[in-house]
């Protein structure tokens, strides 16, 4: 049995710990927002917060969760700063990789707040987008950060 905290609330699951994350999310616990996309930890599609860093689910087997806290997607609620720039600066084309990057985007915001254009390159740069939208996520990403009461996500605020 491998029990951690997702999205707020505990789990407890009976699978091999060595399943990657990604799996448990989507095949086990319905969680779809998160995606696959090269199953290496390359591309970022798979991107969620473990104890507030961002890390590569498909790459992470479960044991790693194990009395940690894990936030997906989903967990952010739908009203998270970043996900109102998002729409605001019609990022998405396709949208596969999304979710990642917002992940990404939200774990640079917790811990840096205030990031200049530079730090966003850096901390975005294991996603990759098929659309070629960096620009629009760079600039999603300033505007959340210029956000006056801007709350970090639920795991990061501890």
């Amino acid at each position: 049995m491998v029990t951690f905290s997702l999205n707020g609330r505990e789990v407890e699951l009976d699978v091999d710990p060595e399943t990657p994350l990604l799996w448990v999310l989507r095949d086990h616990l319905q969680l779809t927002g998160t995606r696959f996309g090269c199953g290496m930890g390359l591309c970022g599609a798979c991107t969620v917060h473990l104890d507030g860093a961002a890390i590569r689910s498909c790459s992470t087997p479960l044991a790693m969760a194990a009395g940690r806290s894990v936030t997906t997607i989903e967990g952010l609620g739908g009203n998270h700063p970043l996900q109102h720039a998002w729409v605001e600066h019609n990022v998405p084309q396709c949208g596969y990789c999304q979710s990642g990057q917002i992940m990404s985007a939200a774990a640079l915001l917790a811990a840096n707040p205030q990031p200049d254009e530079e730090s966003i390159r850096q901390a975005m740069s294991g996603n990759l987008c098929r659309c070629g939208t960096y620009h629009k996520v760079q600039q999603a990403i300033l505007s959340a950060a210029a956000v006056a009461h801007w709350q970090p996500a639920a795991e990061d605020a501890s």
